[in-house]
């Protein structure tokens, strides 16, 4: 949804800046200004300054990260900025601020120890990116109570999914309705997916809540999602055997996974690539995408946080009996092994992790 924000706005000819996080392969992913990332200089400069004003006040990474990257977006004549929260919303650092519009784009279960075990639990910290009397967007189909009643309850100008703004699609086009206005003959986004047309009505529903600031026009929306880029989501690179990226770490955008990869047409045979890290839930995972698999090659993360490659086979080899299970001592080697094994009409799938994607990309550039 931001990668789609901030290609509409930049195709209507706004200057835009883009947060998001965490990175693939280099820290300056993060912030965008106008479509490019910006710069090792412009980075120094903004530590250096958040680190000579914060004296004694402890500072996360993630925090620190924050400040440095809105005041560089303070100082770069932006038209709007597309801010991804980090980590639920009640607590993280981007909250602090108060948005034109909020967006929560789907509630599933992940970070469970900062941000609890349940959707209505989850649901009520994400809901705390909305503020009084400002529009606030729920895509998720079905919104946990506890994110309407916060909404309710503190009068946000709530839109729902379903409710104040929809979209209906075939083969060739889409059309996207919302409280005030209708957009027909859209083209798909460039992002393949087929959650990707929720994405894309979360963000035209808060471009029409900021219509009269942020006027947008329909070859704008046209241009902006036919080049729309995020790679390592449902990425196919091209080449054969097709090799496919995702950063799928969660049951919920594993099932999602697993239904963009049977929409991608018939493969022989699948091969994985396949980390997680060990505060994830890699048996709702594993069980998300199990029958789509027939080789798994699976390797450790590295760091504190990392899951070990003979603990995920493990977990592999007692989920999917079924299949052929290889323990690697790194992504590199892993992705090794598929490219032996596979032949040039079968596809690859790499997984599990933002971090198993980015050592896979290396291994491949």
């Amino acid at each position: 949804t931001c990668a789609m924000l901030d290609s509409i706005l930049r195709a209507a000819g706004y200057r835009v800046g883009l947060y998001t996080s965490p990175h693939l392969l280099r820290f300056n992913e993060r912030a965008r200004v106008d479509g490019a990332d910006v710069s090792d200089a412009a980075l120094i400069e903004q530590f250096e300054a958040v680190e000579g004003a914060r004296g004694t006040a402890t500072l996360t990474y993630f925090e620190f990260t924050t400040l440095a990257i809105l005041r560089l977006f303070s100082q770069s004549n932006l038209d709007a900025a597309v801010l991804e929260v980090g980590l639920g919303g009640r607590l993280d650092a981007v909250n602090l601020v108060d948005a034109n519009v909020a967006i929560v784009t789907s509630v599933a279960i992940d970070h469970v120890d900062y941000l609890g075990g349940t959707r209505e639990l989850i649901g009520f910290e994400k809901a705390h990116v909305y503020r009084p009397d400002r529009a606030a967007i729920c895509s998720d189909p079905v919104p946990p109570q506890s994110l309407l009643d916060h909404a309710n309850a503190i009068g946000t100008d709530l839109w729902l999914f379903g409710r104040d703004f929809n979209y209906q699609g075939d083969r060739q086009q889409w059309s996207f309705a919302g409280r005030h206005s209708r957009r027909a003959s859209l083209p798909y986004p460039a992002l393949r997916g087929a959650n990707q047309l929720l994405n894309a009505s979360g963000a035209l529903a808060a471009l029409e809540a900021l219509s009269a600031r942020l006027p947008v026009s329909q070859q704008a929306v046209r241009q902006g999602l036919l080049t729309v880029q995020l790679p390592a989501r449902f990425q196919v690179l091209p080449g054969r055997p097709a090799i496919v990226l995702d950063v799928a770490h969660n049951p919920h955008a594993a099932a999602v996974l697993a239904q963009n990869l049977d929409m991608m047409g018939f493969f022989p045979t699948t091969h994985a690539v396949f980390g997680m890290l060990n505060d994830k839930d890699i048996e709702g995972v594993i069980e998300k995408v199990k029958d789509k698999i027939d080789h798994w090659h699976v390797a450790p993360i590295a760091g504190a946080r990392g899951r070990s490659a003979a603990d995920i086979a493990h977990h592999v080899r007692t989920a999917a009996p079924a299949s052929t299970v290889s323990a690697h001592a790194n992504f590199a080697t892993a992705l090794g092994a598929a490219r032996e094994q596979a032949d040039a009409d079968d596809r690859i799938l790499v997984f599990g992790s933002f971090l198993s994607v980015a050592e896979a990309l290396r291994a491949i550039s």
